[in-house]
C-alpha cells in the first residue's frame, strides 16, 4: 500500500481513498494517506503504567511502535475472532503508531462531498468521528485518529505553549481566512493567532465555504487582496478538502494572488509533494503552531 500512495490519487481532485475496517459489527474508515501498511498482529511487549488504551509496543523492521487498542478506545468489546485481527500502521502529525482493529475489508474511493459531518444528536459518537460516509446502503464512520492520539499523548496537540513569543508584537488587522473543520482546533488557532497579533481572522468549516466566500468577494468587484491577505487550510475536511481548495484558488487569475498555507497532520516528507502540485505557498504539519505563525509573518508582512 505504501508504494501506491501518490500514484492512485492525484492531488486536488477532491477525492480520497479510505481503508474500511471493522470493530465489532460497525464499519469504520481511515484515509489511505495516513496508512503505511496493514499487517497481521505481532508479539506485543507490555509497558508498565502506560495509557489504558495502549496495548504495548511492537518491533517492526527495527522501529519500536506503540499499539493502540481501537475497540477499547471507542468503548467497544474486544474481538470475537482475534485470529482475524489486523494492525494498521500509520504516520501522521509526524508520529508513527499502530492501531489494532478487528478486520480490514476493502478500500473505497470517494469524494469529500459524500462525507457528512456528524450531527450534534450523536453525542458520544461526535467526540470520536469526523464524518459519515453512506456506501451501499451502509454507513462507514470516519474515526478521529488525531483525537485518539492526543488523548494518549497531549504533547501531540496544538498548544499555545508551543508559540514562543520573545517580544511584544504589534496588532495586525490584515484579514486571514482559515478553513478548519474541527471546532476545537478553530478555537485554538484563533486564540493562538490573536496572541501573535493577528486579530482579524475568519473561519470556515470546510474548503467549499471558504471558496464560496472568495467567489462572492470576486463577484462584488472588490479588490481581493484588500479582503483577504492570506489563507490557511487544513487538508481533511468534508465537502471540499484543502488540496482541492488550493488548486481552485491557484487556477484562478484573480484569487491566485493570495498566499495559501496548508496546515495539516498529513504534511510528511513523503506527502509534501501533494501540496506542491496544487500550488501551496507553504506547508506546515500540525501541531507546529509556532512554525505556522512564522510562515504567516513571512508571507503577510
Amino acid at each position: 500500500m505504501e508504494q501506491n500512495k501518490g500514484i492512485l490519487m492525484d492531488s486536488g481532485t477532491n477525492e480520497l481513498e479510505i481503508v474500511e475496517f471493522t470493530i465489532g459489527n460497525s464499519k469504520f474508515g481511515i484515509n489511505v494517506i495516513k496508512v503505511r501498511e496493514i499487517i497481521n498482529p505481532l508479539p506485543i511487549t507490555q509497558v508498565p503504567r502506560s495509557h489504558k488504551n495502549i496495548e504495548g509496543i511492537i518491533e517492526l523492521r527495527g522501529e519500536v511502535l506503540p499499539v493502540v487498542d481501537v475497540a477499547a478506545t471507542i468503548g467497544f468489546p474486544p474481538s470475537d475472532e482475534p485470529q482475524y485481527d489486523k494492525y494498521i500502521v500509520t504516520e501522521f502529525n509526524n508520529t508513527k503508531m499502530v492501531f489494532h482493529v478487528h478486520t480490514v475489508t476493502q478500500i473505497h474511493r470517494i469524494s469529500w462531498s459524500q462525507i457528512e459531518k456528524p450531527n450534534e444528536m450523536y453525542q458520544g459518537l461526535e467526540t470520536q468521528i469526523t464524518g459519515v460516509v453512506k456506501h451501499n446502503n451502509e454507513m462507514i464512520l470516519l474515526l478521529d485518529f488525531e483525537k485518539i492520539v492526543v488523548e494518549i499523548n497531549t504533547e501531540t496537540a496544538i498548544s499555545k505553549k508551543k508559540l514562543k513569543l520573545h517580544e511584544t508584537r504589534e496588532v495586525s488587522k490584515k484579514p486571514i481566512f482559515i478553513a478548519e473543520d474541527s471546532p476545537l482546533l478553530r478555537t485554538l488557532i484563533k486564540d493562538t493567532l490573536k496572541e501573535a497579533g493577528y486579530v482579524n481572522t475568519s473561519f470556515f468549516e470546510n474548503g467549499q465555504e471558504l471558496l464560496d466566500e472568495l467567489t462572492s468577494i470576486k463577484a462584488s468587484d472588490k479588490i481581493i487582496e484588500d479582503e483577504v491577505k492570506l489563507i490557511v487550510t487544513d487538508i481533511e475536511m468534508p465537502q471540499m478538502d484543502g488540496h482541492h481548495l488550493t488548486k481552485r484558488i491557484k487556477e484562478d487569475q484573480v484569487l491566485q494572488k493570495v498566499p495559501v498555507i496548508v496546515f495539516s497532520s498529513l504534511i510528511t516528507d513523503s506527502l509534501r509533494h501533494k501540496g506542491e502540485q496544487v500550488g501551496a505557498d507553504a506547508q506546515v504539519s500540525k501541531p507546529e503552531i509556532g512554525e505556522l505563525v512564522e510562515l504567516i509573518d513571512k508571507l503577510i508582512l
